[in-house]
């Protein structure tokens, strides 16, 4: 049995939260697409972990950690992560697994990241410049390094090939990077030669026969539905499929194998980077939402965008992800505001439309807005269902009615223990 675990927005959801609220209950974490753009933010005993790479579960004692053909690892991060690991006495050995088939990002994937950015002037997507994109297209160029390549004598030729035809693309783009290859290139033989200590699968393999075995697999997602290289806000996305059909690609899980589709949003709405964003605030209410949201990327510190909740996209991500459970987070942040506004709809060129059109930039889109009272009470330090505000459980109530999906977690802060199960 195998469940998956998406973001139904534009990622930072709060998903590492919940899959580590969630790991004691399965026997697998697999992370399945994205490199370590992400970051997974978790927080217990009074101390904040951010993972990029490696799943969720790795705190837990009992789970064993995939990382799957779907993703792209750079050692150099890889490594950093394990070494921040360290003073937790984790079995890593034992308790991480990487898929021979997954893609390696080189130091050289960074550098073509930067300067495709560098070159698009106004018209840059906002790319963390991690390499991520570069190294997709060497995997659908059928080109790319995988981790599997590294148990064979001759990756460093492949690995030199391959860098020297990225440098000839970065003398293209005609931008000015500065770098030093020796070093990056000194780092990234560390990285892999610290990645090579670890246990290498053919994870497809290896979770076909869990399955078989009867164990329980959580399949968790990076980034967010609205990200989707395909069903994202294109082209101002990711380079995966971060929907569920990208588990089974990602891990190689056939389709009528998944059981729970378990899809995270927040109580509003925030992006980080460019794109269009319908209901985004410019005004103190946006402001109130970060700062007391800490609305910052784990991974690069940027300030995420904030705005209200928008349903119509909502919808869509539960749509095309077949979403059986959700879990809304963050409902904290919004004591205090006298008025909460939901997004129902959209007025698209002079049209009334509640499905998610082609273009949702600002100037075909106007979000329509419901208007609901709000609730002023401190959520941070509830822990049942029947504590929570009046006007909170009619906000809930609305939204399952309209998602036609029931909410069966409230989280009210960040905390592991701060987590709500209706």
């Amino acid at each position: 049995m195998v469940d998956l675990l998406l973001g139904l927005q534009w990622g930072d959801e709060g998903k590492g939260k919940i899959v580590d609220v969630l790991t004691k209950e399965y026997d697998i974490i697999a992370r399945f697409q994205g490199g370590p753009n992400a970051g997974h933010t978790l927080e217990f005993d009074g101390i904040k972990h951010v993972l990029h790479t490696i799943p969720s579960g790795i705190f837990h004692k009992n789970a064993i950690n995939v990382v799957g053909n779907g993703v792209v690892i750079d050692p150099v991060i890889f490594k950093k992560e394990l070494d921040n690991l360290e003073k937790f006495n984790i079995d890593i050995e034992t308790k991480l697994f990487i898929s021979r088939k997954a893609h390696l990002i080189l130091p050289t994937h960074r550098l073509l990241d930067a300067a495709s950015e560098a070159s698009k002037g106004k018209a840059k997507i906002g790319s963390t410049l991690k390499g991520i994109g570069p190294t997709y297209m060497d995997k659908t160029g059928r080109n790319g390094m995988r981790v599997g390549d590294l148990e064979f004598d001759d990756w460093k030729t492949k690995y030199r090939a391959l860098a020297d035809k990225h440098e000839a693309m970065i003398d293209f783009y005609n931008v000015d990077i500065q770098y030093n290859l020796d070093e990056l290139e000194a780092e990234f033989c560390e990285g892999v030669e610290t990645l090579k200590k670890l246990t290498f699968i053919d994870s497809e393999e290896y979770i076909f026969k869990a399955q078989t075995e009867g164990k329980k697999i959580l399949a968790e997602g990076a980034q967010g539905s609205l990200l989707d290289i395909d069903f994202g806000t294109y082209p101002f996305v990711t380079s995966s499929n971060t929907t569920a059909a990208g588990a089974c690609t990602g891990l190689g899980v056939a389709p009528n194998n998944i059981k729970n589709v378990l899809g995270i949003f927040k109580a509003y709405t925030t992006r980080v980077g460019s794109g269009p964003f319908p209901t985004e605030l410019f005004d103190e209410d946006g402001a109130t939402m970060a700062k007391v949201g800490n609305e910052f990327g784990a991974t690069t510190g940027r300030p995420r965008r904030c705005g209200w909740l928008d349903l119509v996209a909502l919808k869509y991500a539960v749509q095309i992800n077949g979403v059986t459970e959700l879990m809304m987070m963050k409902a904290d942040v919004l004591s205090g505001f006298d008025t909460i506004k939901v997004c129902t709809a959209y007025k698209y060129k002079g049209e009334e439309i509640k499905h998610l059109p082609y273009s949702i930039e600002e100037e075909y889109v106007t979000p329509i807005y419901k208007e609901m009272k709000g609730w002023s009470q401190d959520l941070t330090q509830l822990s049942k269902a029947e504590d929570l505000p009046a006007t909170l459980n009619d906000y809930i109530a609305f939204l399952e009615e309209q998602l036609n999906v029931p909410i069966k977690i409230v989280s009210v802060g960040p905390d592991r223990l701060q987590t709500i199960h209706r």
